[in-house]
């Protein structure tokens, strides 16, 4: 259970936090500031967006009893009698595909493959009482979208990624509030592959996190095939080892029905 006596705190993804009638958290994190309050007979939640001098390596929480000027919009829940004043902050990828570049534009050789780490920015999911019912959702940097296809009408509307993926996993910033991927991609075609991006499928993967309360998904692996038409697309079952011993903290938007996704070369690579 985390202190509630008015001191600052880090905060934690998925671990419950205790409030009393009249108080309110104050989180910073990300590019958000977001003011949780329990009230008598409701849930009150405040957010706005903003723009630090540079990224937060840490996710402050406060606990007291002063609210944000009134200028910041609230959003109001009725509160069920049995939540006992708990909150939970779970993690949540995109809900649509991310689309990612590498540092620098990079050739794949024909019949070879790459390794990028990717971290892809999270939403949070505000939650209450021990069955964590949802109030809300935001996202914790404001998103931008950018369109993967061959044209203006076969494509689809992604999330465009903030960050680079690096070839190196001590070159990702680890944040709180991104979540690290693997992405290995096997060009089995005859002639190289130009890298410089790639659609992540977000709403698939699951989180998970680790003993330093770093946050992970399972690996990607893409296979351009030969008829350089379509490329599969399958989600490993576990993290990858150098993440450390993980827990899982929140299932993935969506499940994958099969096995593996086959989708146009252009949907993927853009």
């Amino acid at each position: 259970m985390t202190d509630s006596s008015g001191s600052q705190n880090t905060g934690c993804w998925a671990s419950p936090y205790q409030l009393v009638s009249g108080q309110t958290q104050q989180h910073q994190l990300g590019h958000v500031r977001f003011w949780v309050t329990l009230l008598d007979v409701e849930w009150q939640v405040r957010q706005m967006a903003y723009d630090p001098e540079a990224e937060a390596p840490d996710w402050l929480a406060h606990t007291g009893y002063s609210l944000p000027s009134s200028e910041v919009a609230v959003e109001r829940f009725i509160r069920s009698p049995d939540d006992d004043g708990l909150v939970h902050y779970l993690p949540a990828m995109a809900g649509r595909p991310t689309v990612i570049r590498p540092y620098q534009p990079l050739t794949i050789p024909a019949g070879q493959r790459c390794v990028l780490y990717v971290g892809t920015t999270l939403w949070l999911k505000v939650c209450v009482g021990n069955e964590q019912n949802e109030l809300t959702e935001f996202p914790l940097a404001p998103p931008s979208m950018t369109w993967l296809g061959r044209n203006t009408m076969e494509g689809e509307l992604c999330f465009a990624s903030a960050t680079y993926g690096r070839l190196s996993l001590e070159a990702v910033p680890k944040r709180p509030w991104r979540a690290v991927t693997p992405v290995t991609i096997i060009n089995r075609r005859e002639e190289a592959l130009l890298l410089e991006r790639f659609s992540l499928p977000t709403p698939l993967l699951s989180l998970h996190r680790n003993q330093a309360g770093q946050l992970w998904t399972p690996g990607v692996t893409v296979e351009c095939d030969t008829d350089m038409g379509s490329a599969s697309l399958r989600i490993d079952a576990a993290v990858i080892s150098d993440a450390g011993h993980c827990e899982p903290v929140a299932p993935a938007r969506e499940k994958l029905v099969k096995g593996r996704l086959v989708r146009a070369f252009d949907h993927l690579f853009g």
